[in-house]
């Protein structure tokens, strides 16, 4: 792989890109949403939600069923996901290796809120490896396919969007780095991802789309 310009700043996205995590949100929130009344099964919830903010999802979900969601849901969702945290994640095969090698500077962007995706680091031993520069949605007013992680991000890091390189596995993250000013690579080597995801972000605006995060080695970043 070729890559004319060289950057400053490599902005991870986390779910689906350094933890295999996707595939086991979308289960858990395929079950509670059918349970509650919004019948959507775990292909669809992928498909649909992927690298969006659960908050921006329920939102939805309430809109399109004209009533809100059980209390409470949101905190049982997490809990849910808490649980299969510790029983079910691991990191993408390479992330280790990646984040100790990759010699440019680099942080995390992530839709997740700050106690998910510092448990899903953690539980991967990916924590350490990234800390202090961990970004959450929280942290902006608008999430994933807006384009604030991102910029927070790179003000955070002191780095333009223009030398910023972004790794995203969906097409809301794809869209948002996009949108920021930054150029952005696929990843599609997650559980979650299906039959024609690659072509989707590269769609979406991704200039090229990796299946192995080892790849990124092999970039003169």
């Amino acid at each position: 792989m070729t890559i004319q310009q060289n950057f400053e700043l490599v902005v991870f996205d986390c779910d689906g890109v350094l933890i295999d995590s996707e595939i086991i949100s979308s289960s858990a929130n395929a079950e509670a949403l059918t349970k509650a009344g919004y019948p959507i099964t775990t292909e669809e919830v992928i498909q649909l939600y992927t690298g969006v903010p659960d908050a921006s999802l329920y939102a939805e979900v309430e809109a399109k069923l004209g009533r809100p969601l059980p209390e409470r849901f949101d905190e049982d969702i997490k809990k849910l996901v808490f649980q299969k945290y510790r029983t079910e994640l691991h990191a993408i095969t390479g992330a280790r290796e990646v984040l100790s090698s990759l010699k440019t500077t680099k942080c995390i962007a992530s839709s997740s809120s700050p106690t998910k995706l510092a448990l899903g680091l953690i539980e991967t031993a990916l924590y350490e490896l990234t800390y202090p520069h961990i970004y959450s949605a929280n942290l902006v007013a608008r999430g994933k396919p807006h384009p604030d992680i991102f910029e927070f991000a790179a003000r955070e890091m002191k780095s333009a969007p223009s030398n910023c390189l972004v790794i995203e596995d969906s097409v809301a993250g794809v869209t948002a780095a996009r949108a920021a000013g930054m150029a952005c690579i696929g990843f599609d080597g997650g559980s979650h991802c299906m039959n024609g995801h690659a072509e989707k972000l590269k769609n979406s605006g991704a200039f090229t789309v990796i299946g192995s995060l080892t790849e990124l080695l092999e970039i003169a970043l």
